[in-house]
């Protein structure tokens, strides 16, 4: 009887405790390809895409067997979560080709916006926040921001760190999605800080109390409370 309730009110508490949950990964670059390893390391499948297959099978073979490549279709049919770990202007083109495919899914969006590198939707994602901006090429996705206020070269030698751990704000309109996310980045290493909704992630993007904040969480909420 409790499972059956549990199922009813947890939906996706009881699919993780079925089956291990299944991350793709849109993108194999540098941090397409340190969040991979993070999780692999962890236990967790993952399927990378990138630009060119034979990219994302490269990565693959490097992160072992609980790792496979595939194209960004394939990797977002395969993922329970699915990472944006593309450049900020890839998203629109990205939104038309798989908003269909990641409808219902968490979608952790870790990219930032650059004005010199992404044109005009960088300067849309600084007005309005690249959370709800994200959201809107991606409509029925479960959006998370995380993993974009902190360099991927910092992450790496400070996963798993002597506590306290490094924090890692995240933010999301769907809480079961943000636990999920959280979830993911204490495997990860790390500690998750939860800034509240979506539009609160504007605290942590570039031009944000939060960017690039290399600290724990007790003192990364008292920036956030600061602001």
């Amino acid at each position: 009887m409790l499972v059956g309730l549990s199922s009813l009110i947890f939906p996706w508490l009881c699919r993780a405790e079925s089956a291990p949950l299944k991350i793709g990964l849109i993108g194999a670059g540098q941090v397409g390809s340190t969040l991979a390893k993070f999780w692999v390391d962890a236990g967790y499948h993952v399927m990378l895409s990138a630009r060119s297959l034979d990219e994302a099978q490269q990565q693959a073979a490097q992160l072992g067997p609980l790792a496979s490549a595939g194209t960004s279709e394939q990797a977002t049919a395969f993922g329970d979560v699915v990472i944006l770990a593309v450049p900020y202007r890839a998203i629109p083109a990205l939104g038309k080709q798989l908003s269909g495919v990641v409808k219902g899914k968490i979608l952790l969006d870790p990219s930032n916006f650059y004005p010199s590198r992404d044109g005009a939707i960088a300067a849309t994602a600084a007005h309005d926040g690249a959370g709800i901006t994200t959201q809107r090429y991606f409509p029925g996705a479960r959006v998370v921001r995380g993993f974009n206020s902190i360099d991927m070269s910092v992450l790496r030698t400070e996963a798993h760190r002597h506590p306290p751990l490094l924090a890692v704000p995240i933010a999301g309109d769907d809480p079961s999605a943000v636990g999920i996310v959280a979830d993911l980045v204490r495997a990860a290493g790390f500690d998750p800080v939860i800034t509240g909704d979506l539009a609160s992630s504007v605290a942590f993007q570039p031009g944000g109390p939060g960017f690039e904040m290399k600290t724990d969480a007790t003192r990364l909420k008292a920036v956030f409370a600061r602001k």
